[in-house]
């Protein structure tokens, strides 16, 4: 019995029917195959990678590790303070502004573009969703996802353990109660509480 392949044996990453690969198709927001080949997997395990070393090298080092972090990313403003562990699958699709906070255990997930804006503050446990994926069964198993951006505006607050899904636009200075599952737009100001996230009185 043959063992599986590694990464590195598998072919290169394939081009579609209109000619774009598969890592082209997630840069420009269209579906993509998450499994069609390495270069997916290459970019998310250097990312990984990066954002382990910035975690464990936070305890020793803060300002190093601080500057490790920005360079994994797409943008990332002066004056960010951020709490280890710090996990994100593809860096290049994650715009940080200036002097925002992130407190501990944040998880940005797929390949849609993360923008969090000017002076935001996330709480801890924060998890950011951007893949969707198909309806239909067939075309789910066979690995088609979209990744829908996600934008947090300037000064909003995010507080402990808020779930943000896919496509999820929330407006400058807007406030989410700690545990809110946010799943549709929030409105500059608003303050949202719940699952799902709905406006306080």
């Amino acid at each position: 019995m043959l063992a599986p392949m590694t990464w590195n044996e598998r072919k290169g990453d394939i081009p579609t029917e209109d000619g774009r690969t598969h890592v082209e198709r997630m840069r420009q927001g269209d579906w993509f195959k998450y499994r069609a080949g390495p270069e997916l997997a290459d970019l998310q395990m250097v990312t990984k990678r990066g954002c382990r070393e910035a975690s464990e090298l936070y305890w020793e080092n803060p300002l190093a590790a601080t500057e490790l972090l920005r360079g994994l990313m797409l943008e990332c403003g002066t004056g960010l303070d951020w709490r280890p562990p710090f996990f994100i699958e593809y860096g290049e699709r994650v715009r940080i502004g200036k002097d925002v906070f992130i407190n501990r255990d944040l998880v940005v997930l797929g390949g849609g573009l993360v923008t969090i804006g000017d002076n935001a503050l996330i709480g801890p446990g924060a998890r950011f969703y951007t893949p969707n994926h198909p309806l239909d069964p067939a075309l789910r198993a066979d690995g088609w996802e979209i990744g829908l951006p996600i934008t947090i505006g300037d000064g909003a607050w995010l507080g402990g353990s808020v779930v943000v899904l896919p496509g999820v636009t929330i407006g400058a200075g807007a406030i989410v109660a700690a545990g809110a599952v946010v799943t549709k737009d929030v409105p500059a100001g608003a303050t949202v509480a719940g699952n799902p996230a709905r406006a306080l009185g």
